[in-house]
C-alpha cells in the first residue's frame, strides 16, 4: 500500500483541479513560518486546526434560530456549520475547485457566533455602542460587533491561547467575507458565502414547520415554482443552478430567477419566522440577559478571565465582549441565574 504524502496531493491538484482553484501549494503563506505537513496540504491542516478548537465545539449549543426550542432535531450553529461544508465541498467539486480550502472556510466562518443567535449578536454591539457613548441604534453602533469579523478575531486572536490558529490567508479572508459588501479574493471563498445562505434559508423553512410556524403549503407559490415543492429539492435546484451558471460565468453566481426566488423566500422568513411571536419573544429575553450580562462585567471586570484581558490591548469592553461571545446559551443562561436569581433559602 502506498503512502500519498503532502506533494502527492498537491501534484494531484494541479492534475485535477480548474486552472480557476486555489492551489494549496500556492497559498500566500502563514503570518508565522511552520514546518509543512507530511501528509497534509496547508488547507487540509487549517480545515483541521479549526475541527479541533474549543470554539468549533461550543458551536453545537450555540442557538440558530430558535432560541428556548424543545425537542433534538432543531439545527444549532454546529449542525449548520456542518450543512454549509457539505453544500460548499458539492460546489467546489462539481466546478473544479479546492474542496479542502472550501471545507475549512465553511468550518471557522461562524465561529465567532454569539449565544443566542443573531440577537446575541445585535445585543452585544448594542451594549458596545451605549458604553461608547454611541447611540445603539445607528449604524455605526452595528459595526462594533459583527460575527464574521469576529471569527476571524477568534482564529487570529483568541484561540491557541491567544497566539491564534496561524491560518493561511486565503481561508482567514474567506471566514471574514462569508457575509457583508466585500466578497472574497478566492473562488472557494464565494462558494461558501452563497452556501451559507442556500443553508440557512433551507433549514430554517424545516426548523420553523417543526416549531409549527408554518407548513409546507405557506411557503410562496413562485417559491414552489421556481424551487421545487420540498426542503430537498430546493437545495438540489440551488446548486444545481449556482454550478451551472458559475461554470458558464466564471465566477460564483446563480440565475437571476433563483437567486430572486431564494431571496423571496429569505424576505418571507423575516415576515412568518424571524419575527413571529414564538421567537420575538424568546429575542426579548436574550436581549435582556446579555445586557445585563455586559453591564455586569464591565463593572466586575477582574472577573473575567484573565486570558480575555490578555488579548484585549488594554480595552475593558473588548475583554467583556470576547468572553460573552465564547459562551453557549446554556453557559449563559446559568451564568445568568448565578448572578442574578437569589437561591431559595434552605
Amino acid at each position: 500500500m502506498r503512502i500519498i504524502h503532502r506533494e502527492d496531493q498537491e501534484q494531484r491538484e494541479h492534475e485535477i483541479l480548474s486552472s480557476d482553484a486555489s492551489f494549496a501549494d500556492e497559498s500566500e503563506g502563514r503570518a508565522r513560518s511552520a514546518e509543512p505537513d507530511i501528509l497534509r496540504t496547508d488547507f487540509q491542516r487549517d480545515r483541521d486546526k479549526i475541527l479541533h478548537t474549543k470554539s468549533f465545539r461550543r458551536l453545537s449549543h450555540k442557538t440558530q434560530v430558535f432560541l428556548a426550542a424543545e425537542g433534538d432535531h432543531f439545527r444549532t450553529r454546529l449542525t449548520h456549520t456542518l450543512e454549509v461544508a457539505q453544500i460548499a465541498r458539492t460546489i467546489a467539486r462539481a466546478l473544479g475547485l479546492n474542496e479542502d480550502l472550501a471545507e475549512a472556510i465553511s468550518l471557522g466562518h461562524d465561529l465567532g457566533h454569539t449565544p443566542f443567535g443573531h440577537t446575541g449578536e445585535e445585543a452585544l454591539a448594542s451594549c458596545l455602542a451605549r458604553h461608547r457613548g454611541i447611540d445603539p441604534s445607528s449604524p455605526e453602533a452595528m459595526s462594533l460587533y459583527r460575527h464574521n469579523e469576529q471569527s476571524l478575531r477568534v482564529v487570529e486572536r483568541i484561540e491557541n491561547g491567544g497566539k491564534g490558529l496561524n491560518l493561511t490567508p486565503e481561508v482567514r479572508d474567506g471566514i471574514v467575507c462569508h457575509t457583508g459588501e466585500v466578497r472574497a479574493e478566492t473562488l472557494e471563498g464565494r462558494i461558501v458565502a452563497t452556501a451559507d445562505r442556500i443553508a440557512y434559508v433551507n433549514h430554517d423553512i424545516d426548523d420553523a414547520i417543526r416549531a409549527g410556524i408554518l407548513s409546507e403549503r405557506d411557503l410562496p407559490d413562485s417559491t414552489h415554482t421556481v424551487l421545487g415543492p420540498d426542503h430537498s429539492s430546493r437545495i438540489e435546484t440551488l446548486v444545481l443552478d449556482m454550478v451551472e451558471t458559475s461554470a458558464a460565468a466564471e465566477d460564483i453566481l446563480m440565475s437571476e430567477h433563483v437567486w430572486a426566488a431564494m431571496m423571496e423566500l429569505r424576505a418571507f422568513l423575516f415576515e412568518r419566522v424571524y419575527t413571529s411571536e414564538m421567537v420575538m419573544a424568546e429575542v426579548v429575553k436574550a436581549t435582556h440577559l446579555v445586557s445585563d450580562l455586559f453591564d455586569h462585567y464591565v463593572e466586575h471586570p477582574g472577573e473575567i478571565p484573565q486570558e480575555y484581558h490578555l488579548i484585549s490591548d488594554g480595552d475593558d469592553l473588548r475583554a467583556v465582549a470576547d468572553f460573552i461571545a465564547g459562551m453557549t446559551d446554556r453557559y449563559a443562561k446559568n451564568l445568568y441565574q448565578r448572578l442574578f436569581i437569589p437561591h431559595a433559602l434552605h
